[in-house]
């Protein structure tokens, strides 16, 4: 979809644990400063979309998490829209955010993605991110995940994914299996993919983990599921994002400094394609691009979904950043870091910033528009005036169950 959107201001909390802080208390400080980015008050504004995937199972907070999370700020009357969208619950809510304010339905809007997913019991938080996946299809799934597994190792395993780690890891793992032995990616690249982020999440201060890893570090770590070891899987955690987003007129209004226009934003579903047809991120891409009237030549910064590392190099592919199976390749090269042709997740991504679910997509664009608008210090990428994000979530067929692609330009 074309879009006429601009970010007026951005805010979010620093992603990890915070188990002694609820989701109203994270929300606020989001939402505080990008109120605060923007100029404005809560009383200006006219829509609010809240993100949230896992509350219902982790706290128990269910069909009103966007009401609850608004009200202690003075935040009512106006719709609040709750949106969940597995994975892709930010992205999703910023889309609709920015359609809004496109087609003139509002002037002022806020997106919100908030998530909670530590818990005292950690079993709660794996069994609830079986829901991104269809349950009544769960164990076939874990069972030929494991089979792949035992077919490539030569040892039998038990199909564990969902209660001693994240049922993703297990769809990730098997992925990662067959591109390596399909196109000879190598663990190296694999590591290389968690390095490179580690760094660019060190100069991150609001990263849920800020330590600089080599690859040695990385290969050395404990294996979670083959061949993905700790640092090529991201983290639960906890955080919250918001973007106050406004029509030109009240841009105008307000004479923004540095405004940040989001051009184009695509959203679709899974679907049981071909294995020569593409995937969703492919369709998202190549449809935001067109309606931008921009090619990734142009593009000079990209936050991306790595909920692994395998899940990076999947992405440059059908960013069209390479062809199909030389993903590695941009690795081996420095393409993708701090410095390279194109910079890629210097957030940290998910694997370093973290990945609270509902925070995901809409923390992308607090990321994109401060490198837009040159406030990243040392991670800042110097001379962009393109930017893509790219988030996805949950599993249907053998792909994202949502995707969604969105292009901001300074």
């Amino acid at each position: 979809m074309r879009m006429n959107a601009i970010v007026a201001g951005v805010g979010m909390t620093r992603f990890g644990k915070h188990l002694e802080t609820g989701l109203k208390a994270l929300g606020a400080e989001a939402v505080k400063a990008a109120l605060e980015d923007a100029g404005i008050g809560a009383a200006d504004l006219d829509a609010a979309y809240v993100s949230n995937a896992m509350a219902g199972l982790i706290t128990g907070q269910e069909c009103i998490r966007g009401q609850v999370i608004l009200r202690p700020m003075g935040i009512g009357r106006i719709p609040v829209i709750n949106v969940e969208n597995a994975c892709g619950s930010g992205s999703t809510a910023f889309y609709q955010t920015c359609a809004m304010v496109s087609a003139g339905c509002c002037d002022v809007a806020l997106a919100l993605g908030v998530e909670k997913l530590y818990h005292p019991d950690k079993q709660r938080t794996f069994l609830a991110l079986r829901g991104g996946m269809d349950v009544e299809e769960l164990e076939s799934a874990l069972a030929r995940f494991a089979a792949d597994d035992s077919r490539v190792s030569g040892e039998p395993k038990a199909a564990a994914g969902g209660d001693k780690r994240s049922v993703a890891m297990d769809f990730y793992a098997s992925v990662a299996r067959a591109h390596m032995g399909r196109y000879g990616t190598t663990m190296e690249q694999l590591a290389g993919v968690s390095a490179k982020n580690s760094l660019h999440g060190s100069l991150n201060p609001r990263a849920q983990f800020r330590e600089v890893l080599s690859v040695g570090d990385v290969l050395g770590a404990p294996m979670i599921v083959a061949p993905l070891t700790r640092p090529m899987c991201s983290p639960i955690g906890d955080g919250a994002a918001a973007v106050v987003v406004v029509s030109e007129r009240k841009a105008r209004e307000l004479a923004l400094e540095r405004p940040v226009r989001v051009v184009s934003s695509a959203l679709h579903s899974g679907w049981d394609s071909g294995p020569e047809e593409g995937d969703s991120a492919r369709l998202c891409a190549e449809e935001a691009c067109e309606e931008a009237g921009v090619g990734t030549e142009d593009i000079g910064v990209i936050e991306l979904h790595d909920a692994s590392a395998i899940g990076e190099l999947l992405a440059y592919e059908s960013l069209g950043l390479c062809p199909r199976g030389e993903s590695g390749k941009l690795i081996d090269e420095g393409a993708t870091r701090l410095g390279g042709r194109v910079p890629v997740n210097t957030s940290g991504g998910l694997l370093r910033k973290g990945h609270p679910v509902g925070a995901t997509g809409i923390a992308q664009i607090v990321e994109l528009t401060e490198q837009l608008q040159g406030r990243c210090g040392k991670r800042q990428v110097e001379g962009a005036t393109a930017a893509l994000a790219h988030n996805g979530g949950g599993v249907v067929a053998n792909g994202a169950a949502s995707m969604c692609v969105t292009i901001l330009v300074r």
